[in-house]
């Protein structure tokens, strides 16, 4: 059975940091494209990231670019969304998804499987 297993979202102070992961099963995210999005109530879905097959350069959004990093671990099939620096505005359900390519911008990046979606709320 695929699935995308999402963790590691939570509460977070300003100026704090999490990591999500998105961990595949029943197949492989070697030869993949990730993408991460974001939805915060009431606003409409923003790419936030993509990392392309190997090879390829990872695409960030510039509301995350040199605070969020997007990394895969093959031995593990999960990619991973370091988040530092985190702003209120920040908060939002962050769903990654898997395809076959970020294309050239994240909102155009190829999606055909999603994962349920983490929390991450960023307040004090």
């Amino acid at each position: 059975q695929l699935q995308l297993v999402q963790s590691g979202g939570g509460l977070v102070q300003p100026g704090g940091s999490l990591k999500l992961s998105c961990a595949a099963s029943g197949f492989t995210l070697d030869y993949h494209s990730v993408a991460w999005f974001r939805q915060a109530p009431g606003k409409e879905r923003e790419g936030v990231s993509c990392i392309p097959p190997p090879g390829g350069t990872t695409l960030y959004a510039d509301s995350v670019k040199g605070r969020f990093t997007t990394s895969r671990d093959n031995a593990e099939n999960t990619v991973y969304l370091q988040m530092s620096s985190l702003k209120p505005e920040d908060s939002a359900v962050y769903y990654c998804g898997v395809g076959w390519g970020c294309g050239y911008s994240i909102d155009s990046a190829d999606v055909n499987y999603w994962g349920k979606g983490t929390l991450v709320t960023v307040t004090s």
